[in-house]
């Protein structure tokens, strides 16, 4: 077990300069109230190294409190070789400051950017044309297929597609961005040697082959609650627009937008049903000023320079493959929103055995979604 000092291990070229990987990581474990503070700091000194090298008295003089000043006098070194022992542990991770040419600039830009990223993958995926998508962790199936759907289209077009790694939309998205053969980062509230949630190790790992992985919190940081709205911010200032594609109005997608918003970038809203709470967040968006889209193009539109790579399909079918006779009756009852069995059958007339059979049969042939309470969901339609 390392043990924590008050100096740090002896290395005679980074510890003589001044932006040393190894101070930036030790005053990244200060007791800091944000990082609005981290740059109150940095902006006093040349570099992090002479933070630790200024004298109590001259720190206490700048209004700094005792336990920030008890730790600059006795650094958690321990931790710093924790997370040079992960960088060096193998090729494809990387940590970057703020000092760092290869910072990505937009995300330089924010009014509180975080001081270190520790990354999984491909660095130069953070400096590329990104499009925030994020959402609810659960979603209607429709939901999960639209954010899909963009994500593929943006994906191809060339723009890199960004989110959390949460379950519903995020998960969603990148998956649609593999599937679209382009880029995507997801932005995590733990250190990189964790996986949250677990269930998306795999995905993880594909997105880590896609594009990269980010975090601003040090190896052995666990999912905690506070985490994720900070994560958020750094989803939306990698990013040129964010897309909410489904959220409720207490959604922590209303926070990644509102972030988007204080950043100065697009936001993009996907509209819904009136009788979906799922859509209610999007909704107020709207109101607010989000731009409203229906397809890539209402997007790419907003993005100088992009032309659309993607034609938009309005969701209906060949004429061959329609659904006929009783299954094509209980598909116009079938509504955009969760609909539940005993609706259908008051509605259709027919019995629960036949709206069971006829279900099955259109959920298989892509027609309709069931949800986890046993409803069902209209996907496409028929002109």
């Amino acid at each position: 077990m390392c043990s924590t000092s008050s100096s740090p291990p002896v290395d005679t070229v980074s510890d003589t300069d001044p932006n040393s990987l190894r101070y930036w990581l030790a005053l990244l474990r200060a007791p800091l109230s944000g990082a609005r503070q981290w740059r109150q700091l940095l902006e006093l000194h040349a570099g992090p190294r002479f933070l630790f090298q200024e004298s109590r008295a001259a720190l206490a003089g700048l209004g700094f409190k005792a336990p920030l000043l008890d730790y600059l006098k006795a650094p958690d070194w321990g931790g710093v070789e924790r997370d040079l022992a992960w960088l060096s542990a193998q090729s494809g991770r990387s940590i970057l400051t703020l000092a760092d040419p290869g910072y990505p600039p937009l995300l330089r830009e924010i009014p509180a950017p975080p001081p270190v990223l520790f990354v999984l993958g491909d660095v130069a995926a953070l400096g590329s044309l990104q499009v925030a998508i994020v959402g609810s962790r659960n979603p209607t199936p429709p939901g999960q297929r639209t954010s899909r759907e963009f994500a593929a289209a943006l994906a191809a077009s060339g723009i890199t597609v960004t989110s959390g790694l949460a379950l519903g939309i995020d998960a969603a998205s990148h998956r649609g961005a593999i599937d679209g053969g382009g880029r995507t980062v997801a932005v995590v509230g733990t250190g990189l040697d964790q996986v949250y949630p677990r269930r998306h190790a795999d995905l993880m790992a594909e997105v880590v082959e896609a594009g990269a992985v980010v975090s601003e919190f040090p190896v052995g940081t666990p999912p905690l609650p506070a985490h994720f709205p900070r994560r958020n911010r750094i989803i939306s200032g990698l990013s040129t627009g964010t897309l909410v594609v489904e959220a409720s109005l207490r959604s922590g997608s209303l926070i990644t937008a509102k972030a988007a918003l204080e950043q100065g970038r697009e936001v993009f809203a996907i509209p819904g049903s009136i009788h979906n709470p799922m859509a209610r967040g999007c909704h107020a968006l709207i109101k607010d000023g989000a731009k409203l889209v229906e397809n890539v193009a209402d997007i790419l539109e907003e993005l100088a320079g992009f032309a659309v790579a993607w034609q938009p399909s309005d969701g209906s079918r060949p004429a061959a493959d329609r659904p006929e006779s009783a299954a094509a009756l209980l598909l116009k009852y079938v509504a955009w929103e969760p609909t539940s069995v005993d609706t259908l059958v008051t509605a259709s007339g027919m019995s629960a055995e036949e709206v069971a059979y006829l279900l099955l049969d259109l959920e298989l042939k892509g027609y309709v979604a069931s949800t986890p309470t046993g409803c069902y969901c209209r996907i496409t339609y028929d002109e």
